[in-house]
């Protein structure tokens, strides 16, 4: 098995003068609970710096008001209604899911809906990601799967420990996708995206970015990456090398031990120009 590429991934395409909110892709991102709503926050925020034209957020009814305050920008739906839910599966250019949904019976339903109604990209990450764990083999449905894992929630889905998957984390990477038949993106120093012979290390980022909510952000953007109709590979390539380009203008900008999740939407979006 090859080393990993390190090149710079494919860019988005310049924006067309004619083009409005529609040619940009909705993203539908299904995250956040009730003790755990700043990962809806930060993942919407991340879709929409990432130039989504439209970002709907479904959470329980009671949340759906304070996600509108901290992100205007976002719409947001009652998940609790599965038929709305599925009509927006159904509707959306790309899906997330999993960011602070918990590990639960209602996350497990959440996820087998999505893979099952989404006509789209589906972007996996934290608990959507603790509830397929152990993997026992591809996931079912044919859209493109992007699993977003850092080394412990891998380790789960492996069924092996986090020091194994540190020690040879080029082929825990590849075991993740030959396994899921998705593209993985293992998080951490380095982060390795593989699908299958096309694979890729990254060189961006620091270790300010070792802090809560940061992945949450990565989510959101690599979703608004693929309702712009990147291919999911390039998608999640670029996803990468931006939230880490972004890390390091924070870190510069402040310092690596004070930056913060919420500090990275704006910064993604300056070095999206």
């Amino acid at each position: 098995m090859g080393e990993p590429v390190s090149r710079a991934p494919k860019r988005l395409q310049k924006r067309a003068a004619d083009a409005h909110k529609g040619t940009f892709g909705s993203v539908l991102v299904i995250a956040g609970s009730e003790f755990m709503l700043g990962a809806a926050i930060l993942c919407a925020r991340g879709a929409l710096r990432g130039g989504a034209g439209l970002v709907r957020v479904a959470l329980p009814r009671a949340l759906c008001a304070p996600l509108m305050s901290a992100c205007p920008c976002a719409m947001t739906l009652d998940r609790a209604d599965r038929t709305a839910l599925r009509s927006a599966l159904a509707d959306a250019d790309a899906v997330v899911v999993g960011p602070g949904l918990g590990v639960n019976a209602s996350t497990r339903r959440i996820v087998a809906d999505a893979l099952k109604f989404a006509a789209c990209p589906v972007v996996l990450d934290a608990d959507a990601l603790n509830v397929l764990a152990p993997l026992v083999g591809p996931l079912p449905f044919a859209q493109p799967k992007v699993l977003l894992p850092h080394p412990g929630e891998a380790a789960r889905l492996l069924s092996c420990t986090t020091d194994e998957v540190q020690r040879d984390r080029d082929d825990a990477a590849a075991q993740l996708s030959a396994r899921s038949g998705a593209i993985s993106v293992l998080k951490g120093a380095a982060t390795i995206v593989c699908e299958g012979a096309r694979r890729y290390r990254n060189t961006t980022g620091n270790p300010g970015m070792a802090t809560g909510g940061s992945g949450d952000v990565l989510a959101g953007l690599v979703a608004a990456l693929l309702a712009q109709g990147m291919d999911p590979f390039d998608a999640a390539c670029l996803g990468v090398h931006v939230h880490g380009k972004a890390g390091d203008r924070v870190s510069k900008r402040l310092s690596q031990a004070g930056l913060i999740a919420e500090d990275l939407p704006l910064a993604i979006a300056e070095e999206l120009a």
